[in-house]
């Protein structure tokens, strides 16, 4: 059974985007290898729904050792792009406070397709529930040249330095 998309793709302008790597380090704490996020093309909070996107290079730090002369990339790693952007949403506009945003769990995750590296994801979050101040829920989908690679649900919860 098909997936219905999240959003519909071929509204995107890539050359146009909202947030930039900088406006998004401005917000998110990744660094380094951990980053996993490029630019932010959407941003509608009326449906609490974010786009984005991660160039995925032939230099990422999983190529030498996931599935060496055949990198596919990993899926933890593909949930984290998709973290890291509900997480950027989540941080950007306050959804629930706290110091950090942290994984509280993840439901119904299935990868549809393997993504190589030299591809550009696609990412969609769509927050479907918040407790205020305790946490998030979203439905994420990542695309790859238009086709659905994988989808799930995601719980972000508040994390406090203290």
């Amino acid at each position: 059974m098909a997936t219905e998309p999240l959003f519909d793709l071929k509204a995107l302008d890539f050359t146009k985007p909202l947030y930039s790597i900088d406006d998004i380090r401005a917000v998110n704490p990744q660094r380094f290898e951990m980053e996993q996020l490029t630019a932010i093309l959407h941003v509608d909070q009326s449906q609490h729904l974010i786009v984005g996107y991660k160039d995925v290079s032939d230099k990422e730090f999983w190529i030498s050792g996931h599935m060496p002369g055949f990198p596919l990339m990993p899926g933890v790693v593909q949930c984290e792009c998709a973290a890291q952007l509900g997480g950027f949403y989540a941080r950007k506009f306050d959804l629930i406070g706290g110091d950090y945003l942290g994984f509280g769990g993840m439901d119904a995750v299935r990868f549809r397709k393997p993504i190589f590296p030299n591809s550009r994801l696609v990412l969609v979050a769509k927050v479907t529930r918040v407790m205020a101040r305790r946490l998030a829920q979203f439905n994420f989908q990542g695309y790859v040249e238009g086709d659905l690679m994988f989808e799930g649900q995601m719980l972000g919860v508040t994390v406090n330095r203290e």
